[in-house]
């Protein structure tokens, strides 16, 4: 989970190879609306993302053992995604915005998600500090030592667990 351009895709499909599990792409699952919404650099609004954020939960509950890459950027979106499937653990890949717009303006000619949409996304974010289940990764660091952090971290019971 986190802002655009964190790696959420990169790391869950290298965690979801690295632990032999099915990998669920969230943007992939976007209601048509919501994603023309943000191709015309227009943020979503809490209304734009409960189904969306209801149909990832039931994929949860019904392919786990599965990751997924889904924003989750407030604390009530992963509240839903915990009531869905109580067992989902949370892997927070924390950026800085200029590291995220750099990303994002990387990947134009493949996402639809818009650059100008960033300073939204950390305007909405609410960190998941405290929360149970989430493990902080930082998305600066390499690919492999990311998926090596969240993998090390992930093997700690919930009621134990430290940021990397």
């Amino acid at each position: 989970m986190g802002v655009a351009g964190c790696g959420k895709t990169s790391v869950g499909e290298a965690l979801a190879r690295a632990l032999g599990w099915g990998f669920i792409e969230g943007d992939a699952h976007h209601a048509p609306a919501s994603i023309a919404k943000m191709q015309a650099g227009q943020p979503l609004a809490d209304e734009d993302r409960w189904g969306w954020l209801d149909q990832l939960g039931q994929m949860l509950r019904t392919q786990a053992p599965v990751v997924l890459s889904c924003s989750a950027l407030k604390r009530a979106y992963r509240e839903r995604l915990r009531a869905a499937c109580p067992a989902v653990r949370f892997v927070y890949m924390d950026i800085d915005k200029p590291l995220a717009l750099q990303r994002v303006a990387a990947r134009a000619d493949r996402h639809f998600f818009s650059a100008t949409l960033v300073d939204s996304q950390f305007a909405t974010l609410e960190p998941p500090t405290g929360e149970p289940g989430v493990v902080t990764v930082p998305a600066a660091l390499p690919l492999d030592e990311q998926v090596g952090r969240a993998l090390a971290l992930l093997a700690v019971p919930p009621s134990q667990e430290t940021d990397a």
